[in-house]
């Protein structure tokens, strides 16, 4: 198992590009760097030929000398046993990962990188080389939140589409600028990029995950459904097993999801490949509510792949449902200097605050606001991020400004429909917010945030039903799923209270019309107009059974006495 060594970060990162011009001539004479070929023209002046004398006693001591070696290695290694194939190395292990569609170890991913690097500086012209390096730029950037990697990414892209336009059959290089922009958050220029290579060749099976991130970034399940078969169709085992298992928790099917990842998690055999199988393991979890089930998951992905630090980043979440903060503080801590996402800079200010450490809060958020600044600068889209920190603490109309500029790129996925109803809500503008936050929980995504984003906006719309439902059905989903706005979800949910007997009052039925008066004569039962219920009364006590008559008794008189006089005279003759 290949395992990241724990150091300093900056010894994690892949070596920088080299600045020598890429053709200089290499010093015959001075060290070879077996990745650079050997200069044309080195020994312009051939050797004289040996002569005879000198021949014979060279092969001679070569026979000698080959006999020696020969009968050594049959003694040292008996039975053949030395046909072992050989073990790969990084470099290797990362070429077949990237060729089976899996991701590959931090530590692998370096080790490509430096291999390509000094690759094309000896070969300038090699296109697929220059694309390999451009696309493992772009994984190093996503994987490590250094979005420093992606310029470079665009320039190695850009050198290899040079050296063979796309149209010439270069489609990698397309491939990697499709993925390039996926990384940026530009799903729109990702999708044009894809659908490119998918109608130059459409069994490129490549292309397809960059696709199923563009179309869902967008926002297009249809679309990203269809990606998503194809793939599977092209490219079977994990990988596709990963995609299909994204694609149903992205509709809501939860038993499918977690079927399916389970599959994926147990036929994964790379570190790298098992690691984030079971990350996904862990967000899962988490969304159903089970914390201690998604911190056991994200541990066993440390323990596969400690390079995996999102899943850092889940355990600190779970381990704030589970109110082990000081732990989960120091993971977020410990993760955001690993892979400083903002999304996570603002997870841990906003745990600040739930704990009312409110100086640690600023400085967490001005700590994102930094990190924000420093994606733009590169080119990274993370106005999603910045509008939820504008909406609950900072200026909303900011928030709105923003995410109106998402949806008019047409980034309509949930997340954003999701952050724009909020955003307009905290705003003022709840009708219209209500309108797209509705649209976030019709997606079907089982998203407890989304459910109580849209049953607050309800409640301000005074629109208790759905309200209550939506509030509900957020704290059901996952009763921790933020330590902000759970409290504040079961505060509106006890200032809402129980509903009315029997329902709205809107919602009863009316009462029936009063009957016709009743003929003198009573109609047959069946042509009986149903009788209008009566109130409740109290029913009365019922009465004892009568004993069953002895059969022993005397038979009852025929006639029954017709007159008191006859009641008398019966007496009479009694002795």
């Amino acid at each position: 198992m290949d395992v990241m060594p724990q150091q300093d970060p900056e010894s994690r990162r892949p070596p920088e590009p080299s600045q020598e011009d890429p053709h200089a001539q290499h010093d015959p004479h001075g060290p070879q760097d077996p990745y650079v070929m050997p200069a044309e023209g080195a020994t312009a002046v051939p050797p004289p030929p040996p002569t005879l004398r000198t021949t014979l006693r060279r092969a001679a001591f070569g026979a000698v000398a080959a006999g020696v070696l020969l009968a050594g290695a049959l003694v040292a290694v008996p039975d053949g046993k030395d046909d072992r194939p050989k073990e790969p190395g990084p470099v290797e292990r990362a070429e077949a990962a990237a060729t089976a569609g899996s991701p590959a170890s931090l530590s692998d991913l370096t080790a490509l990188i430096g291999d390509r690097q000094k690759w094309v500086e000896a070969h300038p012209g090699d296109a697929p080389s220059w694309a390999t390096l451009g696309s493992a730029y772009v994984e190093w950037g996503r994987r490590s939140a250094d979005a420093a990697y992606f310029g470079r990414a665009e320039e190695a892209l850009k050198r290899s589409l040079e050296a063979q336009p796309g149209e010439r059959g270069n489609g990698e290089a397309w491939v990697g600028m499709a993925a390039l922009a996926n990384a940026r958050h530009d799903f729109l220029a990702a999708k044009r990029w894809g659908e490119t290579v998918r109608k130059q060749d459409p069994k490129t099976w490549s292309v397809y995950p960059v696709l199923i991130d563009a179309y869902t970034g967008l926002g297009d399940v249809k679309a990203a459904t269809g990606a998503t078969e194809k793939f599977g169709e092209l490219r079977k085992g994990v990988p596709a097993l990963a995609r299909t298992a994204d694609l149903y928790r992205g509709q809501g099917w939860r038993e499918d999801a977690l079927a399916t990842a389970r599959e994926a998690a147990d036929r994964a055999t790379a570190p790298a490949e098992k690691a984030e199988a079971l990350h996904r393991l862990g967000e899962l979890a988490w969304e159903r509510g089970e914390p201690e089930e998604a911190v056991a998951q994200f541990d066993a992905a440390l323990r596969t792949d400690a390079g995996h630090h999102a899943s850092l980043a889940g355990k600190a979440r779970a381990l704030v449902a589970l109110d082990r903060t000081d732990e989960a503080v120091a993971a977020y801590q410990s993760v955001i200097t690993k892979l400083p996402r903002p999304a996570y800079a603002l997870e841990l200010g906003e745990l600040y605050a739930s704990l009312e450490l409110d100086g640690d809060a600023r400085s967490q958020y001005e700590k994102l606001a930094g990190l924000l600044e420093q994606a733009k600068a590169a080119g990274v889209d993370e106005s999603v991020v910045q509008a939820r920190y504008e909406s609950d603490h900072g200026d909303p109309a900011v928030a709105v400004e923003l995410l109106r500029g998402q949806w008019k790129k047409q980034h309509r996925s949930a997340a954003v429909a999701d952050a724009l109803g909020w955003a307009l809500h905290r705003a003022g503008k709840s009708e219209e917010g209500l309108e797209y936050a509705q649209q976030a929980v019709d997606t079907g995504v089982r998203n407890a945030s989304y459910a109580y984003h849209l049953g607050m906006i309800e409640r301000e719309l005074a629109q208790y039903g759905p309200a209550r439902r939506h509030l509900q059905e957020a704290l059901r989903t996952n009763p921790a799923f933020s330590p902000l706005d759970a409290p504040k979800a079961r505060e509106a949910l006890e200032t809402l209270g129980e509903p009315p007997p029997g329902g709205p009052g809107d919602m009863q039925p009316p009462p029936p019309p009063p009957p016709p008066p009743a003929p003198s004569r009573e109609p047959k039962r069946e042509s009986q107009p149903v009788p209008r219920p009566e109130p409740k009364r109290e029913s009365p006590k019922p009465k004892a059974p009568a004993p069953a008559p002895s059969q022993t008794a005397p038979a009852p008189s025929k006639a029954a006495p017709s007159s008191p006089a006859a009641v008398e005279a019966d007496a009479s003759k009694t002795p």
